[in-house]
């Protein structure tokens, strides 16, 4: 009547009393037990025994577990989970960045082949965006990813860049599938004319003179070139030439208004902009991505679409990834990671010196209710420390990744 208690057979009548007791089964520990001198002492293994033993024919007879030895403390608990989420974290970013890298191979491919084979380059093209549009739509909630530090020319990161940030804005407006796929070409090819500008003129100086300027302002008709080349859709050809109008009649080249753009032209140029403030030709003009969003949103808001504005920030959150923070305990932390559902609890690397760098843990601030960002602060000017830790990125580059489950704890700070 006791299954968890124990207790030692000591009579005949005790052994009388459980095989009245109608069980099929019954667990036995041979090394706290005196068998009668006439009975062999049980094998490790369990076996049926006879009446002769005195519990009746039929009756199982189960060897308890060996002792497992002793357990796994709290500590040593925490140690082991904290190394499988620090693996799994290591594991997506890795194929986060070899996605971004493959997307620049591909790019390349892409240009290099526009002159002597305009319709393999198209469907190299198509088939990336493709797949990063089948990808963006098979997963119902994304985060924005920031990437590793990168290195190589800026000309390559950018328009892929540009196609991660734009598809996802796409996405968060409800665009279809084959919409999200001609906004994705067009973002993807939306620089190409630059490749048949001076290489001195590919990059936007302030320094230009009228008549560079104006050769600059003319990459974008070399864009719809190419793109008629590549015999692309008139909506890629629509866009492409939009992507440096604005809604208040500002841009280039042909100064259009708000009226007269289509939604992918006001996606792209707003994307395009917010992408050329925090990785600018010269880098000393970088802003943080924080700094970029609150300009755009107080200084320039009259040049762009308020619902795509405001859906763009929605997306990005308050403190977009490669944002560097300051919690609301005083300690710093780089943003990496934000769902858009939850755009005020991103999740953060925490420069904690008792921690090794490469031991952090990302902390989800959703599962944080103490822990909140009391300000946005510029890299530079962060104790050394810090810096060390938390290596801010020079260039932001983005990847999206499944959105974590919420309900899941992902670090113990």
């Amino acid at each position: 009547p006791f299954p968890k208690g124990s207790f030692k057979i000591s009579s005949a009548r005790q052994i009388e009393t459980l095989r009245g007791l109608g069980l099929d089964r019954i667990r036995y520990v041979p090394a706290r037990s005196d068998p009668p001198p006439d009975v062999d002492v049980a094998p490790a293994e369990p076996r049926a025994i006879d009446a002769s033993h005195g519990l009746g024919s039929g009756v199982l007879v189960e060897q308890a577990p060996a002792d497992p030895g002793p357990k796994e403390d709290d500590a040593q608990r925490q140690r082991r989970e904290n190394a499988q989420v620090i693996q799994a974290q290591n594991d997506s970013l890795a194929q986060c960045d070899k996605q971004f890298d493959d997307a620049i191979r591909q790019y390349r491919k892409v240009v290099e082949r526009i002159a002597q084979e305009p319709k393999e380059a198209a469907s190299l093209c198509g088939q990336l965006v493709g797949s990063l549009v089948g990808d963006m739509l098979a997963q119902s909630e994304s985060s924005i990813r920031l990437l590793s530090e990168t290195t190589g020319d800026r000309a390559w990161m950018h328009p892929v860049n540009v196609t991660v940030l734009s598809l996802l804005l796409g996405k968060a407006l409800g665009l279809p599938a084959q919409e999200l796929q001609q906004l994705g070409i067009a973002a993807f090819l939306h620089d190409v004319g630059k490749s048949r500008l001076p290489d001195r003129l590919r990059l936007a100086d302030l320094n230009f003179t009228p008549s560079e300027y104006r050769l600059y302002q003319s990459h974008v008709a070399h864009g719809v070139s190419v793109a008629i080349q590549l015999g692309l859709s008139p909506e890629v050809q629509r866009t492409i030439g939009e992507h440096h109008e604005m809604i208040d009649g500002s841009g280039f080249p042909r100064q259009i208004a708000g009226t007269d753009m289509s939604l992918g032209g006001k996606v792209l140029g707003l994307v395009n902009r917010y992408e050329n403030m925090c990785n600018p030709s010269r880098p000393s003009a970088a802003v943080t991505p924080h700094e970029a969003l609150s300009l755009i949103f107080a200084q320039m808001k009259d040049r762009f679409d308020i619902a795509v504005l405001a859906a763009f920030i929605r997306m990005m959150g308050v403190y977009p990834p490669g944002s560097v923070v300051q919690l609301s305990d005083g300690r710093f932390a780089l943003v990496v990671s934000v769902n858009s559902t939850r755009p005020l609890k991103p999740r953060v690397i925490v420069h904690e010196p008792s921690v090794p760098k490469e031991e952090a843990v990302i902390l989800n601030l959703e599962q944080a209710p103490t822990a909140g960002i009391r300000r946005s602060i510029r890299p530079d000017l962060l104790p050394r420390a810090a810096i060390d830790y938390l290596s801010p990125r020079a260039r932001i580059c983005y990847f999206f990744e499944r959105a974590t489950d919420p309900a899941r704890s992902e670090a113990v700070i």
